[in-house]
C-alpha cells in the first residue's frame, strides 16, 4: 500500500514538473509578445524586493559572521590571516549570497505563490477570469516571474555586502586583523565576473521560484488540503531545483583549475 502510494506521488509529482517546465516557455512566448501587466508587475517586486529584504539581510550578516570565524583562526594559525577577506568575498559572491537568497524568497515567496494561486484555483476564480478572457498566465504568472527575476539580484548584491560587513566586523574585532589588509585582500580577489555570475545565478533562481510557485499553485486540486500541500511541495521542489541548478551553472561558469586567489 505504502510503495503503490508512493508511486502515485512520484508520479503525480513527476507530472507537475512537467506542467512548470511547459509553464516556463508559455510564459517565454507571453513576454515575447510584450504581455505585461505593469501594475500588478510593480505590485509583486513590493512583494518580493522590499518585504523579504530585511529577512534577507539578518540572514546574510550571521553568514558571513559564522563562515569567517569557521575560516579566520586556521587561516592565521597557517600564517594566511591576509587572505581573509578575499576568501570570504569569493565565497560569499559566487554561492553563499545567491543560494542562500534564494532559499529565503523560495520558502517565503514561493510557498505564497503556491497558496495564492492555488486558493484562486481550488475557489475557481481561476476559471471566472478564463470566462472574462483574462489570460492567468498574463495576469498573474509573468507579473510574478518578473519580479522574482528583477528583484532577487538586488536582493543578492545587498546580501554580498551585508555578509561581507558581517565578516568584517568578526576578523577586525575578535581576531584583530587589520581593516586595510581584510579590505584590500576581498579587493583584490573579487573579479568583475564574480559580481555578474552571482546576478545570472540570482536571475535563474528567481525565474525558477517564481514559474514553479505560480506552476503548482495552477495545478491545485483538492480544496484546503490540495493548497497546503501544494505549498509544501512547491516550496521542497524550488529547493531541490535551486541545488541542482546552483551546480550546473557552477560547473559551466568556473570549470577548469584556473585559480581566483592566484590569478
Amino acid at each position: 500500500m505504502n510503495q503503490t502510494t508512493s508511486k502515485s506521488s512520484l508520479g503525480e509529482w513527476s507530472q507537475r514538473l512537467l506542467a512548470a517546465i511547459f509553464l516556463g516557455g508559455q510564459v517565454l512566448v507571453h513576454l515575447l509578445r510584450g504581455k505585461i501587466h505593469r501594475r500588478n508587475t510593480l505590485e509583486q517586486m513590493a512583494a518580493v524586493g522590499p518585504d523579504s529584504l530585511f529577512i534577507a539581510l539578518l540572514t546574510a550578516i550571521f553568514v558571513g559572521a559564522v563562515f569567517t570565524i569557521q575560516v579566520a583562526r586556521e587561516f592565521i594559525n597557517f600564517g594566511a590571516g591576509n587572505i581573509i577577506g578575499g576568501v570570504l568575498s569569493v565565497a560569499l559572491t559566487r554561492e553563499l549570497s545567491p543560494v542562500l537568497t534564494a532559499v529565503i524568497l523560495a520558502g517565503r515567496v514561493g510557498s505564497a505563490f503556491a497558496a495564492e494561486i492555488g486558493t484562486m484555483r481550488v475557489s475557481e476564480q481561476i476559471d471566472a477570469m478564463l470566462m472574462l478572457k483574462t489570460d492567468p498566465i498574463d495576469y498573474l504568472v509573468i507579473p510574478r516571474v518578473l519580479a522574482c527575476c528583477l528583484m532577487l539580484p538586488i536582493l543578492t548584491l545587498l546580501s554580498l555586502i551585508t555578509g561581507m560587513f558581517g565578516g568584517f566586523i568578526i576578523a577586525t574585532n575578535i581576531y584583530n586583523l587589520s581593516d586595510t589588509v581584510f579590505l584590500d585582500s576581498a579587493r583584490n580577489f573579487l573579479g568583475i565576473w564574480d559580481i555578474v555570475s552571482a546576478m545570472i545565478k540570482a536571475c535563474c533562481f528567481g525565474i525558477l521560484i517564481a514559474v514553479i510557485g505560480c506552476s503548482w499553485g495552477l495545478t491545485t486540486t483538492g480544496g484546503a488540503k490540495g493548497v497546503g500541500q501544494s505549498t509544501t511541495t512547491a516550496v521542497v521542489t524550488a529547493l531541490l531545483i535551486i541545488f541542482v541548478s546552483n551546480f550546473f551553472l557552477s560547473w559551466l561558469m568556473f570549470q577548469g583549475t584556473s585559480s581566483a586567489f592566484l590569478g
